[in-house]
C-alpha cells in the first residue's frame, strides 16, 4: 500500500542498503570497458564537530557530479575523507578535558595523542554518518584521514623532494604563537581587533653625548605600545627623509636598562606622522620590524619563553656583547621570569625614574 505522505525515515535507509548491498558507488562500479576516469577528492571536512549546511550544499553539489558521470558511464571514484584539522581539534579535546578538570599538560604526550584519535574515532564516525544520510554516493570502502599512515608518509616523501629540487627552502620567520596552548597558530586563525591603549615615549640615549633631558641633541625619543620588548631591541628607525633624525642615521644609541649598542637606520617603515617619528625596532617580537631587520641584517633578539614570560638569564642571544654591571644585572634578575604584562608595568616605572 503506498502511504500518502512520504516517510523518509523508513524509506531513505532501505535504499541506501540497497545501495550498499549492490556496492554501487565502488569505484569503477558501473564502468563502460576502457572507459575515461571521473575523480572527485571531497574536500575533507575537519573532525572538530559535525557537518553544517554549507557541507550539505557543497557535497550534494559534488553528489550531482558523479552520479552523472556513473549514468555517463564513465569510471568514477568519489573519494571520501576527513581532514584532523590541527589545532582546532587540539582545542575542541582540551575543552572536553577542561570539563573534568584535567589540563593538556597533566597528560603525558602519547596519552594527550590518544584521547585526540578517540575524539576522531567519535566525531569521524558521526560526519561519515551525515554524509550517507544525504545520500552522498561516495566509495566508503575507500575513506581516508589526513593523518593515516600511508598519507602523512606521502606527504613527508613530497616535501623532502621539494627540497632537494630546490623549490623549497628553510628559513627563520615570524610565527603566531598561542602562550596559552603553546603552539603556533596560521595566520588564518587569527583574528585582529582594534583595542584601545597606551603609547609610551622613552629617551634612548645617543652613544657619545653627554645625556642631558633638555638636549634633544643627545637622546632620540621612541614611541611604543609594548615596552617590555624593549629589552630585544636590535635598532631605531627613522624615516629617510625626516629632517628631525637625519643626522643621526648611522650613529648608534644606547638601549636603557640593557646598556647594548644599537644603530639609528634608515628606512620607510618609520611614519613620521606616528608617534615621536622614530620606532624602535624588535625583530623578534613583531612582523613589520622583522621585515626592517632582514633588510638591515640586524639580529633578532628573542627576550620570551614560550609562555611568554621574560626570558634574560642564561639568554646567549639576549647577552651577547653585553657588559652586565652590577647595577644592570641586579635589574635583569628582577625582571627575569617576569610575565609579559607585569614586566611592562616594571619597565615603565623604571624609565620614568630614570
Amino acid at each position: 500500500m503506498l502511504e500518502k505522505t512520504y516517510d523518509a525515515k523508513t524509506v531513505e535507509p532501505k535504499i541506501a542498503k540497497i545501495w550498499e548491498v549492490a556496492d554501487a558507488f565502488r569505484a569503477g562500479a558501473g564502468a563502460e570497458e576502457g572507459a575515461e576516469a571521473f575523480t572527485i577528492v571531497i574536500p575533507p571536512p575537519n573532525v572538530t564537530g559535525s557537518l553544517h549546511m554549507g557541507h550539505a550544499l557543497n557535497n550534494t553539489l559534488q553528489d550531482i557530479l558523479v552520479r552523472f558521470e556513473r549514468m555517463r558511464g564513465k569510471n568514477v571514484l568519489w573519494q571520501p575523507g576527513m581532514d584532523h584539522a590541527g589545532i582546532a581539534t587540539q582545542m575542541v579535546v582540551e575543552r572536553q578535558l577542561m570539563e573534568k578538570q584535567i589540563h593538556r599538560r597533566d597528560l603525558a604526550r602519547e596519552e594527550f595523542i590518544e584521547k585526540v584519535w578517540e575524539w576522531k574515532a567519535e566525531s569521524g564516525g558521526a560526519i561519515f554518518n551525515q554524509l550517507k544520510r544525504l545520500g552522498a554516493s561516495a566509495d566508503w570502502s575507500r575513506e581516508r584521514f589526513t593523518m593515516d599512515e600511508g598519507l602523512s608518509r606521502a606527504v613527508l616523501e613530497v616535501f623532502v623532494t621539494l627540497y632537494k629540487e630546490g623549490l623549497i627552502y628553510k628559513d627563520k620567520r615570524l610565527v603566531n604563537w598561542d602562550p596559552k596552548l603553546l603552539t603556533a597558530i596560521s595566520d588564518l586563525e587569527v583574528e585582529q581587533h582594534e583595542v584601545n591603549g597606551n603609547l609610551w615615549h622613552f629617551r634612548y640615549p645617543v652613544e657619545g653625548a653627554a645625556f642631558d633631558p633638555e638636549d634633544p641633541r643627545t637622546f632620540i625619543t621612541v614611541a611604543t605600545t609594548r615596552p617590555e620588548t624593549m629589552l630585544g631591541d636590535t635598532a631605531v628607525a627613522v624615516h629617510p627623509d625626516d629632517e628631525r633624525f637625519r643626522h643621526l642615521v648611522g650613529k648608534n644609541v644606547i638601549l636603557p636598562i640593557v646598556g647594548r649598542r644599537i644603530p639609528v637606520v634608515a628606512d620607510e617603515y618609520s611614519d613620521p606622522e606616528k608617534g615621536s617619528g622614530a620606532v624602535k625596532i624588535t625583530p623578534a617580537h613583531d612582523f613589520n620590524d622583522f621585515e626592517v631587520g632582514k633588510r638591515h641584517k640586524l639580529p633578532a633578539i628573542n627576550i620570551l619563553t614560550v609562555e611568554a614570560a621574560i626570558n634574560l638569564k642564561d639568554n646567549e642571544d639576549f647577552l651577547a656583547g653585553l657588559e652586565g654591571t652590577p647595577e644592570r644585572q641586579a635589574v635583569w634578575d628582577e625582571l627575569n621570569g617576569l610575565d609579559r604584562f607585569v614586566a611592562r608595568k616594571k619597565i615603565v616605572e623604571l624609565m620614568e625614574a630614570g
